[in-house]
């Protein structure tokens, strides 16, 4: 089997998605997913361009080889729209493999290592009584775990706060908007927000909340301690993590435990985080991470560590990288949870899939491959329009973390 061409689509199904499709001399083709929420014309170019070319004629069993050849092939490696245009390529040959051998991409991997992959849901409001209220509707529909995130007295928006149910898409068509931020404020408040969430709801419910990067190391140390008593699942990126040292203060200083890492795109973003057991959960999307064949090698590091997965998995992947986050959540050892941030009605007709949810868990389904396929005539009806994620400033007018 040989590849013989690939083509790339973009369409916005309600948003953006850049789709990868490898073809064979076999008749059996691949999908990938290349999205990157803001940037998707750059990894549009980096596939056409650059990428592309130098698979045609390759055997496609050959994952690992392809995958170094993309990696070490490229003499400026890493950054985001190279590790997303090899994580689409990756996926892709997976799925291919699968198809070729009537299997799902779990069992290639190992097989199931449990039942179902236990995912959390999004609850948010402009105040903690409408939270309360969202949290209970995510546990009727049978969730086992809910992310919980408030708007903030005093700021007109927040992070994590969406403009619908179900569905939030922070992306904007347009020039990026501009959001502000206090951390004093954000920080009186939040632990207000658990305290209810736990005299309504008890402490059996898995809650999670989302900081998106916006403390200083010693104020990530406080949120962390005084959210103790309310014992979260995890903090997620509570600091911006280009200094990874930065985690040993919060380490220091509390007991919830930490989740970061939807921003790395590589082993080595992590390395120290994993290997000083400073974090508990890796958060790296299959996608942002250079694909299967690169998060194996991650979370055979971190399980050495004890620390657990806990992908990224809100719209701004494609249900292709679910579906692969799926296949690798059912098999890798260390699994902890999975984001399921709900797609579009839209979207999930572009993109039908077999993978399923039932009583708070995620199966990726018994198709093989990946059991993902991508509806062209349809996406062709969904034109992309270039769309932004907001940028941040304090109320001073300081440029910050979004």
């Amino acid at each position: 089997m040989k590849i013989t061409d690939g083509k790339v689509f973009v369409c916005s199904p309600g948003r953006n998605f850049v789709t990868l499709k490898l073809y064979t001399d076999e008749g059996i083709y691949g999908l990938g997913d290349a999205t990157l929420n803001g940037r998707e014309m750059a990894v549009v170019a980096y596939l056409e361009e650059h990428v592309i070319p130098c698979l045609i004629g390759r055997d496609p069993f050959q994952i690992e080889d392809i995958w170094q050849y993309l990696y070490k092939g490229a003499y400026w490696r890493r950054g985001p729209v190279t590790m997303s245009a090899i994580a689409a390529v990756d996926m892709a040959l997976w799925d291919i493999k699968g198809k070729a051998l009537n299997t799902p991409v779990y069992n290639l991997l190992g097989g199931p290592s449990r039942y179902g992959v236990m995912v959390y849901g999004h609850a948010s409001g402009g105040d903690i009584e409408e939270v309360v209220d969202e949290v209970g509707r995510y546990l009727e529909m049978g969730y086992k775990a809910v992310r919980a995130q408030c708007g903030i007295p005093g700021l007109p928006t927040t992070y994590g706060v969406g403009r619908g149910k179900l569905f939030y898409e922070p992306a904007e068509k347009g020039l990026p908007p501009e959001h502000i931020w206090s951390t004093e404020k954000y920080l009186n408040f939040i632990p207000k927000l658990f305290q209810r969430l736990r005299d309504v709801y008890g402490d059996d419910v898995h809650l999670l909340h989302d900081v998106h990067h916006r403390l200083t190391p010693i104020e990530a140390a406080r949120l962390g301690k005084e959210l103790e008593p309310y014992h979260l699942f995890w903090l997620e990126d509570p600091v911006p993590a280009e200094l990874q040292e930065s985690f040993r203060w919060i380490r220091q200083h509390t007991t919830t435990p930490l989740a970061v890492g939807e921003v790395f795109n590589s082993i080595y973003d992590a390395h120290l985080l994993i290997t000083e057991q400073l974090i508990d959960y890796l958060r790296t999307s299959v996608l942002r991470g250079g694909g299967i064949t690169h998060m194996r090698k991650v979370a055979a590091l971190a399980e050495l560590y004890h620390v657990r997965t806990g992908f990224h998995g809100a719209t701004d992947l494609s249900p292709i990288t679910m579906a692969a986050a799926l296949h690798f959540d059912l098999w890798v050892p260390n699994f902890g949870i999975q984001e399921y941030m709900r797609h579009t009605p839209e979207t999930d007709e572009v993109f039908p899939h077999a993978y399923y949810f039932q009583d708070g868990y995620l199966h990726p389904g018994d198709a093989p491959g990946l059991g993902v396929d991508f509806n062209e005539e349809l996406a062709a009806r969904y034109p992309y329009e270039r769309a932004y994620l907001p940028v941040n400033r304090k109320e001073d007018g300081t440029m910050f973390n979004w």
